[in-house]
C-alpha cells in the first residue's frame, strides 16, 4: 500500500512479497488486484516449490522471479518490484545507472546495474524464473547484492532487503535516484560519476564498519 501512496505503482502494478525462513512460505501480492481493493486477507501464501498454501487467489505473476532470488540469496526477507517512471524508463533505456552524486553513494557503491536483454529462448520458456536468473547473473558479476537495487533491461525495477519493509524503502530511494540522475543527463549529457574516493566516503560513513551516520542508542 506504501506503494500505491507513494504512486510507485499505478492499478494493479507491482508486487511485494516476504518470506518465512523456517516455514519455508512466501507471502505476496495477488495478482490483477488492484490496491484500493487489496486486503490483507488476499494475500497469497506459497510454499518454495510454487504451490499455493492458502489463497483462492493467484499470486502476482512475478512470484517465480521471487522465488529465485529468495533461492539465491538467503539473506533477503523482502523483495519489491514496480513500474516506477523514473526507474522503469532507465530500464526501458537498457542502460545502468551511473553514480553521479553522493545521493546514490549513500545507497549504493557505484552505479546501479541494469540486466542484459532475455534472449528469445528465454522469453518464450519459463519468462518470470528467467528473469530472475538475469538478475541472479547481474547481481553477481557486479558485486551488488548488498545495495538491494537493480534494473530489469525493458522491464523495471526490483528491490530487495532483510524484510519487506526495507524493501520498499529501497525502492522509494531507486526511484528518487532515477529522477535525480535524469535530471543531471537532462542538464548535462556529458556528466561523469564523482570519484571512487566521494563514493566509498558517503558509502562507507552510513554502511561500513566504522559507520558514524545516524544516532548511537544508548542504554
Amino acid at each position: 500500500m506504501e506503494l500505491f501512496e507513494k504512486k510507485l505503482v499505478v492499478h494493479t502494478f507491482g508486487n511485494v512479497s516476504g518470506i518465512d525462513r523456517k516455514e519455508g512460505i512466501v507471502a505476496i501480492k495477488p495478482s490483477g488486484v488492484s490496491y484500493k481493493a487489496l486486503k490483507p486477507e488476499d494475500i497469497v501464501l506459497v510454499d518454495l516449490d510454487n504451490k499455493v498454501i492458502d489463497s483462492k487467489l493467484k499470486p502476482s505473476t512475478d512470484f517465480r522471479t521471487h522465488l529465485v532470488l529468495y533461492k539465491s540469496f538467503q539473506d533477503i526477507g523482502g523483495i519489491a518490484h514496480t513500474h516506477s517512471p523514473f526507474a522503469t524508463a532507465w530500464a526501458q533505456a537498457k542502460r545502468s545507472i551511473p553514480c553521479f552524486g553522493t545521493t546514490q553513494a549513500d545507497h549504493i557503491r557505484g552505479e546501479i546495474p541494469c540486466t542484459k536483454d532475455l534472449t528469445d529462448k528465454q522469453i518464450a520458456g519459463d519468462y518470470e524464473t528467467e528473469t530472475g536468473i538475469q538478475i541472479v547473473e547481474k547481481v553477481f558479476s557486479s558485486n551488488s547484492e548488498k545495495s538491494g537495487m537493480i534494473l530489469v533491461a525493458g522491464h523495471g525495477p526490483f528491490t530487495w532487503g532483510i524484510d519487506p519493509e526495507l524493501s520498499v524503502y529501497n525502492t522509494i530511494m531507486l526511484e528518487e535516484i532515477a529522477k535525480i540522475s535524469w535530471y543531471t543527463i537532462t542538464i548535462d549529457p556529458n556528466a561523469k560519476p564523482i570519484s571512487k574516493t566521494l563514493i566509498d566516503k558517503h558509502f562507507l560513513r552510513k554502511h561500513g564498519g566504522k559507520a558514524y551516520y545516524g544516532q548511537e542508542l544508548k542504554n
